[in-house]
C-alpha cells in the first residue's frame, strides 16, 4: 500500500510539470517587488489612461485630501462638525494648558499648539474622525529628554527653543517617512509595546501630578518611580492641605462625569466639557478666595493674541542639535503610532479607510508649521479624537471649528485663565491618564500570548522604574527579537490523513490522523531564508530519522518524503541549496523526495531541482 501511494504521488508529479518558460526580466521583477513593498495600496493605479491634466489633478487630490471632500461639503454636514468642533475645543483648552505644564512649558504654548496644527491637518489629513492636539506621553517624553541637558529652571528660553526645534525635526522625519512610504517603521511598535508604554507613562504622570495636587513648588525632573516618590517626601514641608482638598473635589467630579458617560453613552458631552467646567469653577473659586495666597497656586498670566512666529528661535548649534534630533525622533515615532492607531480604529467603526502615509505627511507638515508658530509636538490624541467621533463629526472641518474657537480664546479670553488652579490641571491629567492603564488588556495578553505579555511588561516596567526611552527601546528590541525568532525557527510539522481522505493535518493537533505507510509528509510553514535554512535541514533530517526508526519496528522501509511548501511564500539561494543537500542526503539512503506544491514563486527552485530529478508539480 505504501509503495502504491508513493507511486501515485510520483505519477501525479509527472503529469503536471512546472512551467519554466515564462521568465520575467530581472529589472521588472525587482521593480514589482519594490512596488509591492512600498506601494501595496498602489495609490496611482489607473492614472496612466488619463490625460495629463487629469493625472496632475488626481495626484494633487491624493496629497491634499481636502480637495476630495470640500467640493461635496454641505450645510447638513457642517451642523455636525460645528457641534463636534465646539465640544473638542472645550476639551482642548484645559488639556492644552495641562500638557504644556506637564512639559514644563508656559501654559500659553499649549493653546498655541491647538490653533495652527488643526488647520493644517484639516487640509492634509485623511481621517474624518481625528482631532489634533498635544498629548501627555509625548509631552513628558520630550521633557524627560531635553531636561537631561537643559533644565528649564536654568535656561527657560533655550529649553523652549529646543521644544520648537524638536517639533521641527519631528515634522521633517514624519514627512520623509510619508513621502518615501516608510510607514512600515511604525509597525515595529506593536500593540503590546504601545499598551505597556502608555500604561507605564500614565502611571508616572499620575505620580508626578502629586506635585500639583499637594501644591508643591519643587520636584524632581526625573521620571522614574523611585525618584518621584523620593521627591514627594523630600519636600513634604511644602504640602498644602488646601490644594489637596480642592484636588479631591475635582477628581470626584471628573470621575463622576466619566461614570455617567459609561452608564448613559448619549451624555458623552457631559464628560467632554467636565474638564472645561473644572477650569472655570476652579478659576472663579481661586479668584474669590485669593487662592495664590492661601495654598492654591494658580497658572499665572497668559498673553493675549494669536501665535507669534518662532522660526527665528529654532536652534541648530552643534551643542544642541543632536539633543533636538533625538527628542524629535523618539517623540515623533511615538506620536505617529498613536495618531495612526487612533485614526484607523475610529475609521473601522465607520467602515472608512485612512492612508497611513498620508497621515504621516499631514502630521509632518503640521509639526513643521507648528515649530514656526510657537507650537510644540502635536498628533491625534485618543481622548480628544474619541470625543470628536462621539460628537458626530463628519469631516476634518471639526478641527477648523476647534481652531477658530481657540483663536477666539487667544484673542479675547486668554487672560481670564490666569486664575486656573494648578491642582485643577493636575486633576484633569490624572483622570485622563487613568484610562490609559489598561489592566484588562494586560490580563488578556497574559491569557492569550505570554511572550506578548512579557513585551508589554518590559515597556511598562522600563518606563516606571527607569526612563521612557529605555522602556520603549527595550520593548521594541524584544519585539524585534521575537520576530527574528519566528523567522529563524519557523514552524514545521508532520502531516497525517484525516479519516483516510485527502485532508492532511498536523499529527500533534489531530492525534487520530493516520500516517501513510512508507511515506513521510512534512509541512514547512514559512519563507526559507539563509537565517532558517540550517535549522530546517536539521529538522527535516531528524523527522526522517524518527520515521525510519518507526518503519523498521514494523519491518518496513521509508520510501518517500513529501515536502509541503504551500506555506513557503519565498525562498533564497541558501534555501535552495539546503533543499538540494537534503535531497542528496536522502537519495543516498534510497528515499525519494517530492515537492507537491511548487508555484510560480519557485521557478528558480524547480530549475535547480530538475538537475537532480526531484519530482514536483503545481497545485
Amino acid at each position: 500500500m505504501g509503495t502504491a501511494a508513493g507511486d501515485g504521488l510520483v505519477a501525479a508529479a509527472a503529469e503536471h510539470k512546472v512551467n519554466l518558460s515564462a521568465r520575467r526580466p530581472f529589472v521588472e521583477a525587482l521593480r514589482t517587488g519594490l512596488a509591492e513593498t512600498f506601494f501595496p495600496d498602489d495609490p496611482f493605479r489607473g492614472f496612466g489612461s488619463r490625460p495629463p491634466a487629469a493625472r496632475a489633478w488626481g495626484a494633487l487630490k491624493y496629497f491634499v485630501p481636502a480637495l476630495e471632500w470640500a467640493p461635496r461639503y454641505t450645510l447638513d454636514k457642517f451642523k455636525y462638525d460645528l457641534l463636534a468642533g465646539v465640544t473638542i475645543a472645550s476639551l482642548a483648552i484645559p488639556q492644552g494648558i495641562s500638557y504644556a505644564k506637564l512639559a514644563n512649558l508656559p501654559p500659553i504654548i499649549g493653546l498655541y499648539s491647538s490653533f495652527v496644527p488643526p488647520l493644517l491637518y484639516a487640509v492634509f489629513g485623511s481621517s474624518n474622525n481625528l482631532a489634533v492636539g498635544t498629548v501627555a506621553a509625548a509631552s513628558l517624553l520630550l521633557a524627560s529628554i531635553i531636561e537631561e541637558e537643559v533644565p528649564p529652571e536654568d535656561n527657560p528660553q533655550l529649553y523652549l527653543q529646543l521644544f520648537y526645534t524638536a517639533a521641527f525635526f519631528t515634522g521633517v522625519i514624519q514627512t520623509a517617512l510619508g513621502v518615501f512610504r516608510l510607514g512600515l517603521i511604525v509597525d515595529f511598535l506593536s500593540r503590546s509595546t504601545i499598551t505597556g508604554f502608555m500604561g507605564g507613562t500614565a502611571a508616572i504622570i499620575i505620580m508626578q501630578q502629586l506635585k500639583g495636587m499637594l501644591g508643591m513648588k519643587h520636584f524632581t525632573p526625573k521620571t522614574d518611580l523611585i525618584s518621584v516618590i523620593h521627591s514627594i517626601f523630600q519636600y513634604r514641608h511644602e504640602w498644602k492641605w488646601q490644594s489637596a482638598v480642592l484636588g479631591i473635589c475635582f477628581l470626584l467630579f471628573l470621575l463622576s462625569s466619566k461614570h455617567l458617560r459609561k452608564k448613559k453613552p448619549n451624555l458623552f458631552w457631559v464628560s467632554a466639557i467636565a474638564p472645561f467646567m473644572v477650569v472655570i469653577i476652579g478659576g472663579i473659586f481661586a479668584f474669590l478666595v485669593k487662592g495664590n495666597e492661601h495654598g492654591i497656586p494658580i497658572v499665572g498670566d497668559l498673553k493675549k493674541g494669536i501665535n507669534p512666529l518662532s522660526i527665528s528661535q529654532l536652534t541648530f548649534t552643534d551643542k544642541h542639535v543632536n539633543l533636538a534630533v533625538k527628542a524629535g525622533f523618539f517623540s515623533g515615532i511615538l506620536a505617529l503610532a498613536e495618531g495612526i492607531a487612533v485614526g484607523r480604529s475610529l475609521a473601522l467603526i465607520k467602515n472608512e479607510q485612512i492612508d497611513g502615509n498620508k497621515e504621516m505627511i499631514a502630521f509632518g507638515i503640521m509639526n513643521i508649521a507648528g515649530s514656526f508658530t510657537s507650537c510644540y509636538l502635536t498628533t491625534g490624541p485618543f481622548s480628544k479624537s474619541a470625543v470628536n467621533f462621539h460628537a458626530g463629526c463628519r469631516t476634518p472641518m471639526s478641527n477648523v471649528v476647534m481652531s477658530v474657537c481657540i483663536m477666539l480664546v487667544l484673542l479675547f479670553l486668554a487672560p481670564l485663565f490666569k486664575y486656573t488652579p494648578l491642582v485643577a490641571l493636575s486633576a484633569i491629567i490624572v483622570v485622563a491618564m487613568i484610562g490609559l492603564i489598561k489592566v484588562k488588556e494586560f490580563c488578556h495578553l497574559y491569557r492569550v500570548d505570554k511572550f506578548d505579555f512579557c513585551i508589554c511588561m518590559v515597556a511598562f516596567i522600563g518606563v516606571v522604574f527607569f526612563t521612557m526611552v529605555i522602556g520603549l527601546g527595550a520593548s521594541v528590541g524584544l519585539s524585534v527579537i521575537r520576530a527574528l525568532l519566528h523567522v529563524a525557527r519557523p514552524n514545521t510539522c508532520k502531516l497525517g490523513s484525516i479519516a483516510g481522505g485527502d485532508v492532511f493535518r498536523d499529527v500533534k493537533h489531530y492525534p487520530h490522523a493516520r500516517n501513510i505507510p512508507n511515506v513521510l509528509i512534512l509541512q514547512l510553514g514559512s519563507p526559507i531564508y539563509f537565517v532558517n535554512a540550517g535549522y530546517l535541514r536539521e529538522r527535516i533530517l531528524r523527522w526522517v530519522e524518527e520515521e525510519e526508526n518507526a518503519c523498521k519496528i514494523d519491518g518496513q522501509d521509508l520510501q518517500c518524503v513529501v515536502l509541503d511548501l504551500g506555506g513557503v511564500s519565498s525562498i533564497d539561494n541558501t534555501g535552495i541549496g539546503m533543499l538540494v543537500e537534503v535531497h542528496k542526503n536522502l537519495d543516498r539512503r534510497g528515499i525519494r523526495v517530492m515537492l507537491p506544491f511548487i508555484g510560480p514563486h519557485f521557478r528558480m527552485l524547480a530549475t535547480e531541482f530538475d538537475q537532480y530529478h526531484i519530482s514536483g508539480h503545481c497545485r
